[in-house]
């Protein structure tokens, strides 16, 4: 597959990115193997991965400090993308809320530029889904006095609502809306958004939090300090009670045959709707060893899924009628 651009900004990205949550080691339970970690992100690099996606608050700034030590020397070869708005306290590591006033922006970013080793960051996120419309005009200002002075290329929001997204793309330096998105869980109000004002949809949890990998069975549960197990936010609505989601499991499987066509495993197909969905989609899959980067980068060989296919996918999960309907 062929690069993609990030949005307006121009920067020339691949088309799949690698979601770096996971390395923060506060994720998925059992923590993160750092060395692991940093053979993963070199692996990804080698197969041609420029585009990697953390925040300050994946690991209360491990994340980031971890992708700073692995691509400190292929800086200018590669896109970083992190976020802002929640802190947290130093000495305690506790949380201490969102804060989004200008004078925290700039203070989360120059915590961020030092952990990733670097003096700009590609694409700087705002990390708040719900936070509304009031007030992120203010915040836009700032993020686009930080591009004037040099030290961000482009910003975005890491948004599932498109009038928030509507707000960011009125900045000329507005590259990207991050969105959940995947093949059972589309998000075509963001897209119009993103494809009437060409800024990248950066999909994040393509393969809905694990249920497209196809590793999980109807009733199976998992551990407690996982953040898809019994004590799971609210969000995490493709697992339940620790175990996955019956409703969301049950589209997987009606789609199933259809993203392992040609050979591809079910995350490649997952991966290979994403592609089709539209030109502007970057789909950011997370990661936890070299196997799993090598997976997900041979979706590329494969490239987009087909139109027919696309249809008959639509078909399936009832977004469109079915022949005769």
């Amino acid at each position: 597959m062929e690069n993609r651009k990030l949005g307006r900004s121009g920067i020339d990205v691949s088309p799949l990115g690698m979601g770096c949550w996971a390395m923060g080691g506060d994720a998925w339970g059992g923590g993160a193997d750092d060395a692991e970690s940093i053979r993963a992100l070199h692996k990804a690099f080698d197969l041609g991965i420029n585009f990697y996606d953390t925040a300050n608050v994946y690991g209360k700034g491990h994340s980031e400090t971890v992708l700073g030590q692995a691509l400190a020397d292929r800086r200018d070869k590669v896109v970083l993308a992190t976020k802002f708005a929640y802190t947290w306290d130093e000495a305690t590591k506790e949380d201490t809320g969102p804060d989004v006033r200008p004078q925290a922006i700039r203070a989360s970013l120059e915590g961020s530029l030092k952990r990733l080793q670097t003096d700009y960051v590609d694409l700087f996120q705002f990390h708040w889904n719900g936070f509304g419309t009031e007030g992120a005009e203010a915040i836009r200002n700032t993020l686009e006095e930080l591009v004037a002075e040099g030290k961000i290329r482009s910003y975005g929001w890491s948004t599932d609502f498109a009038e928030s997204a509507r707000i960011f793309a009125q900045g000329p330096n507005c590259a990207a809306i991050q969105v959940e998105m995947n093949v059972i869980d589309d998000a075509p109000e963001v897209i119009a958004v993103c494809e009437e004002y060409n800024l990248a949809a950066i999909n994040r949890g393509p393969l809905a939090m694990g249920l497209l990998t196809g590793k999980y069975q109807p009733g199976q549960s998992l551990p407690d300090d996982d953040v898809r197990g019994p004590n799971a936010p609210e969000w995490m609505k493709y697992f339940k009670d620790g175990k996955p989601n019956p409703e969301w499991l049950k589209m997987v499987e009606a789609v199933g045959e259809i993203l392992r066509s040609e050979g591809r495993t079910l995350a490649q197909g997952a991966l290979a709707w994403l592609w089709a969905r539209s030109h502007l989609t970057l789909p950011i899959p997370g990661f936890r060893n070299v196997a799993q980067v090598e997976q997900n980068c041979a979706a590329m060989q494969y490239g987009p899924l087909t139109p027919d296919q696309m249809h008959q996918i639509d078909q399936i999960l009832g977004r469109i009628p079915q022949a005769g309907d």
